[in-house]
């Protein structure tokens, strides 16, 4: 397991960085569109469910009241998290970091080397993130980034919940131990 100072970004430089790319997004947006837009995630995930089921079903995604109101396009947020995707694989390979592993070794010490059951975890871990994220009106990089630069007390609130359930959920998933 990789310790603090085995190499990658200080923890320090990058979120430097990330308050700093806040701050442009928004000066950017409002200025370049008009109005101001906030650093977020969640909102392009169904964007792109949206793009996906656009190719199917058309009318269906005309009709969708969400969907006529958030627009079903490729806009700056969802150029953003492929960048994030791009910089994280990026940054990986250039501090040689990076492998592929269908199961992580925290996984395989609690739960077992199955891909399957990782695979499965993976998959309803990430849609109770996603309604989860719905439910709070964003995601948790939204609120903590943006939220808290506008000093939300929602977000703070939203913020605090995200940890706290998932400092619970950790300690009841990976409290036992295997051997």
């Amino acid at each position: 397991m990789k310790k603090a100072g085995d190499g990658g970004w200080s923890p320090y430089l990058a979120g430097a960085l990330l308050g700093i790319l806040a701050i442009v997004s928004v000066f950017a947006t409002t200025k370049l569109l008009g109005k101001t837009n906030y650093l977020g995630a969640s909102t392009t995930f169904v964007r792109a469910a949206g793009l996906i089921e656009n190719t199917i079903l058309p009318d269906h995604v005309a009709l969708n009241d969400y969907f006529a109101e958030t627009k079903v396009k490729i806009d700056w947020q969802f150029m953003l998290v492929i960048g994030i995707f791009l910089g994280a694989f990026i940054s990986s390979i250039m501090d040689k970091s990076f492998k592929i592993e269908s199961v992580p070794p925290i996984w395989k010490e609690h739960f077992g080397p199955s891909t399957g059951k990782r695979a499965v975890g993976a998959f309803l871990g990430g849609i109770v993130a996603m309604v989860g994220a719905r439910m709070a009106d964003g995601c948790p990089s939204g609120h903590g980034l943006s939220g808290m630069m506008q000093l939300s007390v929602s977000s703070l609130v939203a913020l605090a919940m995200f940890f706290g359930v998932g400092v619970l959920v950790a300690g009841i998933f990976y409290s036992r131990r295997t051997k």
